[in-house]
């Protein structure tokens, strides 16, 4: 099973700090319908990251844990920097994160046999034990979350965000801080 539909927790919050700018601590019923898209956004991110936090806790796991090992164990031994691309984080963060699920004996590092400056991460057995009881979770939370929500309503809205996420990507792009300097 694959784990494109991970929404790393550093790209959640990424698309929280962009709304940030805009949202509001005034009610919802009270603020402007304008800007009630980008509330519900930000409230519906951190509840489902707060979701998969309780649901995952049981393993000894948060979400970017959970899905660091899912990655490793679907696309195979991995660098550092290539497990850092996917769940969206710095190279320093993942390697923290690696290094406590190394200690838990559920990834391992060795050499890469092309470049002896690298280290692949693979997972173990244990490790790949915990990624079934992850995917176990999470079949089951996502059947939760879809409740009610039909298959034509995810799609659309699974569009509708690819494009907010596009949008934010070229706003970032676009922001004052990454402009030339004249």
């Amino acid at each position: 099973m694959s784990c494109d539909y991970i929404l790393s927790e550093n790209r959640l919050y990424e698309i929280i700090r962009f709304f940030m700018t805009t949202a509001s601590p005034t009610p919802m019923a009270e603020t402007p319908s304008w800007r009630r898209f980008e509330i519900a956004i930000i409230g519906t991110a951190r509840r489902l990251n707060t979701a998969f936090n309780t649901r995952v806790e049981s393993l000894d796991l948060n979400l970017n844990q959970a899905s660091l090992l899912a990655f490793v164990v679907d696309f195979g031994d991995s660098t550092q920097t290539a497990l850092a691309e996917m769940v969206g984080l710095g190279r320093a963060a993942t390697g923290t994160m690696i290094d406590h699920l190394e200690a838990r004996g559920l990834l391992e590092r060795s050499p890469d046999p092309g470049d002896r400056r690298v280290w692949l991460v693979a997972a173990t057995d244990a490790g790949r034990d915990i990624v079934e009881q992850f995917y176990e979770i999470d079949r089951a939370l996502r059947d939760e979350l879809r409740r009610g929500i039909g298959r034509n309503d995810r799609q659309q809205l699974a569009e509708l965000l690819e494009r907010l996420d596009a949008n934010i990507d070229l706003a970032i792009k676009n922001s004052p801080k990454n402009s030339p300097q004249r």
